[in-house]
C-alpha cells in the first residue's frame, strides 16, 4: 500500500502570487509539442515548415485552454457556474475537460487550415502525435493537485489519499498519464512515421484515446456531484468517450477504404 505524497500544488509563492505545478504541466505540454512538431516538420515528405509550428501551437493553446475550461463547466459543473460565473476564469485551481479541449482544438485546427490553405485532416493528422505529451503532463498535474483519484482497491499499488479517506485507491491519474501519455505517444509516433492515408492518424488517435479513457473510467471515482449515470458503473467519462471510439473507427475505415479505391 502506498500513501499519497502530499505535494504542494505551488512550486513557489510570492505573497498572493503562486506558480502552480498544474500550469507548469501545460507549459511542458506546449513546449514538448512545439519541439516534436519541428521534428516532424523536418521529415522530407511532411509538407510542413519548421517555422509554421509556432503559429500552429498558438492555435492549439487557445483551443485547449478555452475549450477545456468551457467543456469542464458545461459537462461537469454547470450548476456551480450559474452560482459563481467567475469560476470559469480560475484555471489554476484545476478543472479542465479533455473532451471540451478536444472540441476547442478541432475548431482551432479548422481555422488554422482555412488560414494556411490546408484541409482539416491535413492539420489534425500532423498534430495528433504531438498531443500525448500534453495529455501525460496534464495527468501528472492532476496527481500533484490531488484530484481525479480512483475507486477503492486491494491491489498492492493502491494509494491512500488522506484528504479523501483511509482506503487504498487506484491512482487513476497515473494510469491515465501512462496510457494517454506514454503508450499513446509510442503508438501514434510509430504509426505516423510511415505513409498513411489521410484521416488515418486522426482516427487512430480518437480510437486509442477513447478506448484508454473508457477503460480507466472503471477504476476512477466518478465526480461526486454527478455520480454514476446508469447501471452503477456508467460515468460521464464513459459517455463522452464512446463517440470518440466510434468516430475514430469510422475515420480509419474511411481512410483505408479510400486508399483501396485509389489503388
Amino acid at each position: 500500500m502506498l500513501t499519497y505524497p502530499d505535494i504542494d500544488p505551488a512550486i513557489v509563492r510570492f505573497g498572493d502570487f503562486a506558480l502552480h505545478w498544474y500550469g507548469m504541466m501545460y507549459l511542458v505540454g506546449f513546449i514538448g509539442g512545439w519541439w516534436l512538431g519541428r521534428v516532424r516538420a523536418q521529415r522530407p515528405d511532411s509538407g510542413w515548415q519548421a517555422q509554421e509550428i509556432g503559429d500552429l501551437l498558438f492555435y492549439v493553446a487557445l483551443g485547449v485552454i478555452l475549450g477545456g475550461r468551457i467543456g469542464y463547466i458545461l459537462f461537469y459543473n454547470f450548476g456551480l457556474f450559474l452560482e459563481d460565473p467567475l469560476m470559469l476564469l480560475r484555471i489554476w485551481q484545476g478543472g479542465m475537460s479533455f473532451h471540451g479541449g478536444l472540441l476547442g482544438v478541432l475548431l482551432a485546427m479548422w481555422l488554422y487550415g482555412r488560414r494556411t490553405g490546408r484541409s482539416f485532416f491535413q492539420v489534425t493528422d500532423f498534430i495528433a502525435p504531438l498531443v500525448p505529451i500534453g495529455l501525460g503532463a496534464g495527468r501528472i498535474g492532476n496527481f500533484i493537485n490531488g484530484e481525479l483519484w480512483g475507486r477503492p482497491t486491494d491491489l498492492p499499488w493502491g494509494m491512500v489519499f488522506p484528504f479523501v479517506d483511509s482506503q487504498p485507491r487506484h491512482p487513476s491519474m497515473l494510469y491515465e498519464a501512462l496510457l494517454e501519455g506514454l503508450v499513446l505517444f509510442i503508438i501514434l509516433w510509430w504509426f505516423s512515421s510511415g505513409p498513411r492515408p489521410r484521416m488515418a492518424v486522426s482516427g487512430l488517435f480518437l480510437l486509442c484515446y477513447g478506448g484508454f479513457r473508457f477503460a480507466v473510467e472503471f477504476v476512477r471515482e466518478p465526480d461526486r456531484h454527478l455520480g454514476y449515470l446508469a447501471f452503477d458503473w456508467l460515468t460521464m467519462g464513459h459517455l463522452l468517450s464512446v463517440p470518440m471510439v466510434l468516430f475514430g473507427a469510422l475515420l480509419l475505415w474511411l481512410a483505408y477504404r479510400g486508399r483501396r479505391s485509389e489503388e
